[in-house]
């Protein structure tokens, strides 16, 4: 007879903090060991028509993952979008929201070994409609795991205020996943992180180095971001992007040193700087193209020399209006969230939680 398990709830302090990516390293995690695991988003607040269904943008990735067909009234039952809060308030004898979360934990745990609940935002969120996540983890029975961001002091006055809410509905909390530590303080916040939590009597679950190929932006991100137009190699959209280079300040050490750049240049300078790389290129010896993507800002015409070189090397152009700096100051501001189109993201937040978090611990927790 197959254990039975307690449900997970994975929630985090604020938002970007790594709940998404801990959450798809957990359920990974669980299912290479055997287990049936089932996953709802039960408060959305982004989301996508998906096959003419309406569901949080999360579990789009997660039906990936598992490989499981999506049914919003039990994997994406509640939904905030744009106005929804405002029609609540206005009528809120006409919405059952605690009844659509129950639904869908009586179907999942009717189906699967053990369920994890992604949380939303920071801990308050969902609060305007009665579902903070301290509400609904309490609705579905499940033991919390909080995701702090790496730090000492500003990590516990953060991880106390979010606390209060899930020790007032009196929440389990399982322990802490600490994330995204600079590699060279990882001992130092190891070990005073760790006797702050001790005190507060929580049990640190793991600490993960910050991976910096986490916070890569694809083209596609890029694109969005300002507003542009792909013009070339629209298939390419996946690309990730490991820096930005303005035309006018190429060097030699950085188109040798690094892949993946984005140039970001006007569209009437993008022959000089295209120029300029196939020299580099030449004198170097490079082959490949160190570009992994365009922005070619504001009017302007690429000459044919160009356009055959950006169709050689399969790059993505993206046309914009902005001006440049525009365009870097609204691509610095991206962020960069875990999705289909980056699956080496997929891959290593799989990795991180299987080599820093201690699953041993938190599946004993779980055991009833």
């Amino acid at each position: 007879m197959a254990l039975k398990y307690k449900n997970l709830y994975v929630a985090a302090t604020n938002q970007h903090i790594g709940k998404t990516t801990s959450t798809l390293g957990l359920v990974a995690s669980f299912i290479s060991r055997g287990l049936n695991i089932g996953y709802c988003k039960p408060v959305g607040q982004s989301y996508l028509d998906f096959h003419n269904l309406r569901v949080d943008k999360d579990t789009v990735l997660f039906a990936e993952l598992i490989k499981f067909p999506i049914i919003p009234k039990i994997h994406s039952p509640v939904i905030l979008g744009p106005g929804a809060t405002a029609h609540f308030l206005d009528n809120p004898d006409m919405y059952d929201l605690p009844s659509r979360i129950h639904y869908a934990q009586d179907r999942l745990s009717e189906s699967h070994d053990l369920v994890i609940y992604e949380g939303t935002g920071h801990p308050g969120v969902g609060s305007i409609v009665n579902l903070s996540n301290a509400d609904v983890a309490k609705m579905v029975d499940a033991g919390v795991i909080m995701v702090v961001e790496g730090g000492i002091g500003n990590t516990i006055d953060r991880l106390n205020l979010s606390l209060s809410l899930f020790r007032e509905q009196k929440v389990p909390i399982i322990g802490v996943i600490v994330n995204k530590v600079e590699v060279k303080k990882i001992d130092k916040i190891r070990f005073y992180l760790g006797k702050a939590l001790d005190k507060m009597g929580l049990k640190m679950l793991g600490l993960m180095p910050y991976d910096r190929t986490l916070g890569y932006p694809v083209i596609k991100s890029i694109q969005e971001a300002i507003d542009g137009e792909l013009i070339y190699n629209e298939d390419k959209i996946g690309n990730r992007v490991e820096d930005i280079v303005a035309g006018s300040l190429m060097d030699v050490a950085q188109l040798r040193a690094d892949k993946g750049l984005l140039l970001v240049v006007s569209t009437g300078r993008v022959n000089e700087a295209i120029d300029k790389i196939k020299l580099i290129s030449k004198q170097t010896g490079m082959t490949e193209t160190p570009l992994t993507g365009i922005v070619a800002t504001g009017e302007g015409k690429m000459s044919p020399d160009t356009v055959e070189y950006v169709q050689k090397h399969r790059i993505p152009v993206i046309s914009t209006q902005l001006d440049t700096y525009g365009s870097v100051i609204k691509i610095s501001r991206i962020e960069v969230k875990i999705n289909l189109n980056t699956p080496w993201k997929v891959d290593r937040s799989i990795e991180l939680i299987q080599e820093n978090v201690n699953l041993d611990y938190i599946l004993d927790y779980c055991k009833i």
